[in-house]
């Protein structure tokens, strides 16, 4: 990130994608949060030349997590932040996982060797003149379908190396992937965050807002002085349509993004009922990163869950003396302190919260849900279109979507809505039981259009 300010991102409770906040869900609290970046099937990179004179930062794009720009503050320009009062670690187990910021973005053995087969004149350390942009030869060699073929998986946020060695991730992870490569390669690199990019996802009762991060790779050194600073940058971006040159982006640092890995593995973890290793995991990267203020949410959401009520608050109230109006924070506050049994405060927070965000995230999908439940499949379609209007690459919607046109009998739009679902899907395990569900209802209109035959 640069220099000054807190990193921007929240906790509210659900995983996928570059996580900016984690919320609890409770029946007598409004639902405030957003989920995951839009999700896609990495078909294949989309790079786009921008020149630096128009203010354009260089970047990589993945599909769902955050990355760090190539270059780390100085120590003494970060803000000193007393951490003491926030970390217990006395109320957890040692870990067992290896938390080590310097091993998130390692090139290991096989992926040195995979550049130098691909690529022998990457890392010479030479200045050179080159036939050919060696982003783009990077590029093939990690993402064409005849070389490494990687795809696009956020079900878990992996290490540079795990991602090389699985060929899947998420966006954070290829993302870092590239990075790592790149560095190898001599070529400058910079993490962005995506403005208007957050989207929000669910996990039982945990809510996720993620956000979308890209990179940008410059071009080596030659042996050509070049005068001015309108070099071009190189965006790649995984998401289907994406709109490149419209994209606001603000730069990260790499400890940012090694703090997200974090950030994210934790919540993760917290996803399925490991508490004590998501603790762990959420510590490191708040302490890594103190401007990370999704990892102070995170950390306050594991403590509520722990039963440490009382540090939770203290968690969330950091967060909001630094972000006043942040709604995730705010509303993780207010299901603390009802609690508490301090209802009158938890009251407060709410009609705030209600002033700031009228319609929370699955306002309109719980409202479509209970209706589909009475058999309102008119009313229930409805609810579910409001709410694809405002996050329309979340699967779980258009499932839904489907499934309310199944009552209305309108199977043609039962299969585009089906096959949304399918193709917005973040993990493998859920675009196998969508494409089953696909096939199944193709197969089913087959046979009807036979027997009216």
């Amino acid at each position: 990130m640069v220099s000054s300010g807190p990193v921007r991102g929240r906790i509210g409770e659900t995983v996928m994608g570059t996580i900016h906040a984690i919320h609890e869900v409770h029946p007598a609290v409004p639902a405030t949060t957003r989920g995951p970046a839009r999700p896609a099937r990495m078909p294949g990179w989309r790079a786009k030349l921008q020149s630096a004179t128009r203010g354009a930062s260089l970047a990589l794009v993945a599909a769902l997590v955050l990355t760090g720009c190539a270059s780390v503050s100085d120590e003494s320009t970060l803000p000193k932040v007393d951490t003491a009062p926030l970390i217990h670690d006395e109320l957890f187990p040692p870990s067992r996982d290896v938390i080590d910021p310097a091993q998130v973005m390692t090139m290991s053995p096989k992926m040195r060797e995979f550049l130098r087969a691909r690529l022998p004149n990457a890392g010479s350390g030479t200045l050179m003149t080159e036939t050919r942009d060696m982003r783009h030869m990077l590029l093939d060699a990690l993402y064409t379908r005849g070389e490494l073929q990687l795809e696009y998986d956020a079900e878990t946020t992996r290490t540079a190396a795990e991602a090389f060695d699985a060929k899947a991730g998420n966006c954070l992870s290829l993302a870092m992937m590239t990075a790592v490569f790149a560095r190898e390669a001599g070529l400058p690199i910079m993490f962005r965050q995506i403005y208007d990019e957050e989207q929000w996802s669910r996990v039982g009762d945990l809510q996720v807002i993620s956000s979308h991060v890209n990179i940008a790779l410059g071009r080596r050194k030659t042996e050509f002085r070049v005068i001015g600073n309108d070099e071009p940058s190189l965006v790649v971006d995984f998401l289907p349509g994406a709109q490149i040159s419209r994209q606001r982006a603000m730069p990260l640092e790499e400890r940012t993004i090694v703090a997200m890995y974090f950030n994210n593995r934790a919540a993760e973890l917290m996803a399925q009922a490991q508490l004590d290793r998501a603790y762990w995991f959420a510590r490191a990267a708040w302490l890594h990163e103190p401007r990370l203020l999704s990892a102070l949410n995170t950390l306050g959401v594991i403590y509520r869950r722990h039963g440490d009520t009382a540090l939770a608050e203290r968690a969330f109230r950091a967060v909001l003396a630094r972000e006043p109006a942040n709604v995730q924070a705010m509303a993780n506050l207010a299901q603390a302190l009802r609690l508490q049994g301090r209802l009158a405060e938890a009251e407060q927070l709410e009609t705030r919260l209600a002033q700031i965000q009228p319609y929370p995230p699955f306002k309109f999908f719980d409202l479509g849900v209970a209706a589909m439940k009475t058999g309102e499949y008119a009313k229930a379609r409805d609810f579910f279109a409001k709410e694809i209007e405002r996050s329309a690459y979340y699967h779980e919607f258009h499932f839904w979507m489907a499934l309310a046109n199944v009552g209305l009998g309108k199977w043609d739009t039962v299969r585009e809505e089906l096959a949304k679902a399918e193709e917005y899907s973040v993990t493998q395990p859920q675009r196998r039981l969508y494409a089953a569900k696909l096939e199944s209802l193709k197969a089913r209109m087959e046979r009807t259009s036979t027997k009216l035959r």
